[in-house]
């Protein structure tokens, strides 16, 4: 029987700076649930909105995976690396922070909202060289199936990090159903709602909401409306 934990959105935590409008998924910053540490090796998932002409300071990371999805505008992005770049939809971005880095993270429109993801997974090694990737991928690709954005391995589609880890999007027209098979034994996978409503294994879903799945071998994903989901599945021990 396969083991379940539910996130609603409006159960998430909040942070509104203004300048940085965030929802957390699990404990970041001010917001502490120690219920919601981690999915697994899935540590964080805040879904951010960054105000016209703002963004985040140089600051530091190490030892995590950091993966950002951007859903609508364009982020610059600078770190200690020397990489200058911009992501935008349809655009996936990875770090290996390793031994440590520093990077900044900007809006330079004047007129629009940046709105991301920004996820972090626990690595499978430590203090690895920090490391930079990023890939434009065809958004027609994820219509009515699921396309893989991440895995542990160089020469899959996506970005890969140091864990075994698989991402997926899927733009799911309305009454498509399809199944995702974990990839390996004993990993996990957090679905979370980007738009529109979907059943997983018979739970109902809306935008925004977090479900995560484990000791199954597969899920069933129903479209009850037009929706958008990402899976991300990882190893359920760290």
């Amino acid at each position: 029987m396969a083991n379940t934990i539910l996130h609603k959105a409006n159960t998430r935590g909040h942070a509104d700076h203004g300048w940085l409008n965030s929802y957390h998924s699990f404990s970041f910053g001010s917001y502490y649930d120690p219920q919601r540490i981690h999915f697994g090796a899935l540590r964080v998932l805040n879904d951010d909105t960054v105000s016209e002409a703002r963004g985040f300071g140089k600051h530091p990371h190490d030892n995590m995976e950091i993966i950002s999805i951007p859903l609508q505008g364009d982020l610059q992005h600078e770190d200690s690396m020397g990489n200058v770049a911009v992501i935008k939809n349809g655009d996936i971005q990875a770090m290996s922070a390793g031994t440590g880095i520093f990077h900044s993270e900007y809006n330079k429109s004047k007129d629009e909202p940046v709105k991301f993801l920004q996820i972090w997974i626990f690595p499978n090694k430590k203090n690895v060289e920090p490391r930079y990737s990023q890939v434009s991928l065809n958004i027609n690709d994820r219509h009515n199936k699921l396309q893989q954005i991440l895995s542990p391995n160089v020469n899959e589609e996506g970005v890969w990090i140091h864990q075994d880890a698989w991402f997926h999007l899927g733009k799911l027209d309305k009454d498509l159903t399809t199944e995702y098979t974990i990839k390996k034994k004993g990993n996990g996978v957090y679905a979370f709602i980007l738009s529109g409503d979907v059943s997983i294994d018979g739970t109902q879903l809306n935008a925004r909401d977090g479900f995560g799945v484990w000791d199954t071998d597969k899920i069933s994903i129903n479209a009850d409306t037009d929706a958008e989901i990402l899976l991300i599945e990882v190893p359920m021990t760290i």
